[in-house]
């Protein structure tokens, strides 16, 4: 989405910004549309709870919000569940409902449990993290080989809309053999058919983890959490 916003020229004197955001597939609400931003008091509670969270992933908004408050920060529940959404953060404890995909996507069943992996391109997995910045925050999602823990592309966006989760995956076609599975979560990233139908062109199985279910695809969080991957 970012690159076609790229590509239209508005002092083009032959082509307006309507008809060039026709010819490349873009909305015009989406040309117009700006990242949100957060003030500067948001930022320094967003970078707090994100240490905090990597210390325990199991904290809820709950939790958070006492921490902030014995920090000396005045905020509500309310205040801390948006930011928390804001950040893609989800405490790791069990509970009820915690995927609900989108209206009309489809839900695949989870098919490793219980599978042996013993070889590259097996199972490839894919999903999407917070990462902290100096004066902001972007979205990583990275596409990664379950076997090996190799990173096979990675793309980073200031939306949580699924273009870039489709070009990481088309990038990683491109560059390597095409796995037999390949296992996400119910995010509506990845239930959409942008995303399922280029697994489907590519005859891979979909596996989607369980509802309930936030250690199905632990070992990828744990790997992609590592910025290092982006040097």
């Amino acid at each position: 989405m970012t690159q076609k916003r790229a590509m239209v020229e508005p002092d083009n004197s032959e082509l307006s910004i309507r008809r060039q955001c026709e010819l490349i597939g873009l909305t015009r609400s989406s040309y117009y549309r700006t990242a949100a931003t957060e003030s500067e008091e948001n930022l320094v509670l967003m970078r707090l709870m994100d240490e905090e969270y990597t210390r325990h992933p199991f904290f809820g908004s709950r939790t958070m919000a006492y921490y902030l408050s014995r920090l000396g920060y005045k905020v509500n529940r309310k205040h801390v569940q948006r930011l928390m959404r804001l950040m893609g953060l989800v405490s790791i404890a069990p509970r009820r409902r915690t995927s609900i995909p989108a209206k009309g996507h489809t839900v695949y069943p989870y098919l490793l449990r219980g599978l042996e992996i013993k070889r590259p391109n097996h199972v490839w997995c894919s999903d999407i993290t917070y990462i902290r910045l100096t004066h902001g925050f972007v979205y990583l999602t990275a596409v990664m080989d379950w076997h090996s823990r190799y990173v096979l592309s990675w793309e980073v966006s200031v939306t949580m809309d699924d273009s870039f989760c489709v070009s990481a995956l088309e990038r990683a076609l491109r560059r390597y053999e095409c796995p037999d599975m390949f296992n996400t979560d119910q995010g509506c990233q990845y239930t959409g058919g942008a995303f399922t139908d280029v697994l489907k062109s590519h005859k891979i199985q979909i596996s989607m983890d369980g509802k309930g279910r936030a250690m199905d695809n632990i070992m990828y969080s744990m790997n992609c959490y590592d910025h290092s991957i982006l040097s």
